[in-house]
């Protein structure tokens, strides 16, 4: 008996350390996926509060004011009228009548972890791959390898157009970024970083030193920390493209001193719109000017902003100056080049002791207003959520955690008591809800650039997100009202049209102060990355009209509501529709 209570004792002795070693790791694995995203687990998924949630009142609990959305679960909207801001009555349906988008929620939000974890994980790997690597593969790519060269965030030499794709960049990818915006150089750093230029960076590295592998492309090399892999864009390519992408921004009165508001000039006999851009864009400058015979090169700026534009007629017979007003007026040109005095980005240095929410129902523009505000500021804005496709685009404050304080404001969808009062402040942006019901089902089943289809359209599942979408619209906008603690209402419309005058005021509000020239910078880059090509036109109503009753009663509440709390109400072509 004492034998056999030996053995087991010296088993246990020799599984101690095995079981104490795997209880670790399964508390430090658990913490990773907490620490980032904590939260996401107990909300309503990576959408902010979800649609079914959003102005209900379960039975016998009308009459009582808002209703916190997490005593929601299991309800979802009808098309029922909003009556007020404190008496907020909708029927409930049955659960399985939801829309299957609903019903997959939870499964959509372990997916986004499950995939946000895996990268985190493989970020963290060591790169294993030695810089000579670089010179290996460089003949599978079009251009030429000019080598490994020292890069300074500060003093950046390939700084003409920037690019991140943190999960397939390649050096074809950013050569061919480069060469589309007519540059000579381009540059790859950190594995998923690209940079254009027309001059090399001047001190050159090991070769070595350039060993952080592509994120899109295995065996390739894409710089390193603080390392520029460059390669000479193929002049072939740049050529083709240089041509489409020359803008025509108007006709303009001319500065009184030329010479003097443009750094670069030219004088060519028999001067053409293509020749005065591709000097202009071997310059590095976005703007090519015409005036006769002459070509300038420079940036929107105080003097010349590009605001008043003239008849093009007073700008006809621009190379004979006698014809041309005396000189008066010029021809304005966008290059390929990007205005790059607004592109620098950083997270506070310092904990920001005001945390602010840039708030807003999905589809209504925050990703559009997180550009502006980032590019004015030049500080990153962050979010509740995690959006590979935004971090992969330069949005770097995605991957940051949400209550850092390490960046200017946060993005949220969030409504509800609790998830509004954790902020001291917050730019609640609004838009037509016409207009953000379409974005946010086309980014839906087509992601941020794409378009639903027509048979998404004509399917069950649209009046299906109508129904529940539209009431979400309207609390949204009613629980920031109640519940927000200090607010500026900014509406998406507004701030299409009179940009620089609604970025000041956001950028005020955020207690910043930019230069004229920097929010210039901003207007001449305004678009960002996620802009849809164009409005794809249908050749049907999406909306039928118990959708737009529904849709205009919600807006005409908001709108009493907003007037109520002495903001200004909706913009007037809200409605009717």
């Amino acid at each position: 008996m004492a034998k056999a209570f030996f053995r087991l004792q010296k088993f246990l002795r020799r599984t101690q350390f095995l079981l104490f070693f795997l209880t670790a790791a399964y508390l430090m694995a658990g913490s990773l996926l907490l620490l980032q995203r904590t939260r996401l687990a107990i909300q309503q998924g990576s959408r902010g509060t979800s649609a079914n949630q959003a102005l209900l009142v379960p039975d016998g609990m009308a009459g009582v004011g808002i209703v916190d959305p997490r005593m929601l679960q299991n309800t979802h909207p009808g098309p029922g009228l909003l009556v007020g801001m404190d008496a907020l009555q909708e029927p409930a349906l049955d659960p399985q009548h939801s829309p299957r988008w609903l019903m997959s929620r939870n499964s959509e939000l372990r997916q986004l972890r499950r995939r946000w974890f895996h990268r985190f994980i493989s970020d963290q790997e060591p790169m294993q791959t030695a810089g000579f690597k670089a010179m290996k593969h460089t003949a599978e790519h079009k251009g030429t390898y000019m080598g490994c060269f020292s890069d300074d965030s500060r003093e950046r030499t390939l700084k003409g157009a920037v690019f991140y794709d943190l999960r397939k960049m390649t050096v074809s990818h950013c050569q061919e970024a480069c060469a589309e915006r007519a540059y000579t150089y381009a540059g790859l750093a950190y594995g998923a970083e690209c940079y254009c230029g027309n001059k090399l960076p001047a001190t050159a590295s090991k070769p070595e030193e350039c060993n952080s592998e592509c994120k899109g492309e295995k065996g390739s090399i894409c710089g390193g920390v603080n390392r520029l892999s460059v390669y000479r864009v193929e002049e072939l390519r740049a050529g083709e493209r240089r041509r489409r992408n020359v803008i025509y921004r108007g006709c303009f009165r001319a500065p009184e001193n030329l010479t003097d508001t443009f750094p670069a000039s030219l004088i060519q006999p028999n001067l053409t719109v293509e020749m005065c851009s591709e000097f202009c864009s071997k310059k590095e400058f976005p703007l090519a000017v015409i005036q006769g015979q002459e070509c300038y090169c420079g940036y929107p700026t105080g003097r010349f902003s590009l605001h008043d534009g003239a008849d093009r007629l007073l700008c006809s017979g621009m190379h004979n100056t006698s014809s041309n007003a005396e000189g008066k007026y010029c021809l304005v040109y966008q290059t390929p080049v990007q205005d790059t005095r607004c592109t620098d980005r950083k997270f506070l240095t310092t904990k920001s002791k005001v945390f602010v929410a840039l708030s807003s129902f999905p589809g209504a523009g925050n990703t559009w207003a997180r550009h502006l505000i980032e590019h004015a500021t030049g500080y990153y804005t962050g979010s509740y959520y995690f959006d590979g496709a935004l971090y992969n685009k330069g949005f770097k404050g995605e991957k940051d955690h949400w209550r850092s304080r390490r960046t200017i404001c946060v993005k949220t969808h969030e409504s509800g008591k609790t998830e509004i009062e954790m902020f001291d402040s917050a730019i609640l942006l609004i838009r037509n809800p016409y207009k953000s019901l379409m974005a946010e089902f086309n980014r839906k089943y087509a992601g941020h650039l794409g378009y639903a289809t027509d048979r998404n359209w004509k399917s069950k599942e649209w009046p299906d997100f109508v129904n529940s979408y539209a009431s979400w619209w309207a609390s949204h906008v009613l629980d920031w009202l109640k519940y927000g603690k200090r607010l500026l209402i900014i509406h998406y419309e507004d701030l299409k049209q009179s940009l620089i005058p609604k970025l000041k005021e956001m950028v005020e509000f955020l207690n910043m102060t930019v230069t004229e020239d920097r929010l210039l910078c901003v207007e001449n880059n305004r678009d960002g990355n996620f802009k849809r090509s164009g409005a794809k036109q249908k050749d049907f109503e999406p909306f039928t009209q118990e959708m737009k009753d529904l849709i205009d009663r919600y807006i005409l509440t908001v709108d009493e509501a907003l007037r109520g709390r002495n903001f200004t109400g909706l913009p007037r072509e809200y409605v009717p529709r």
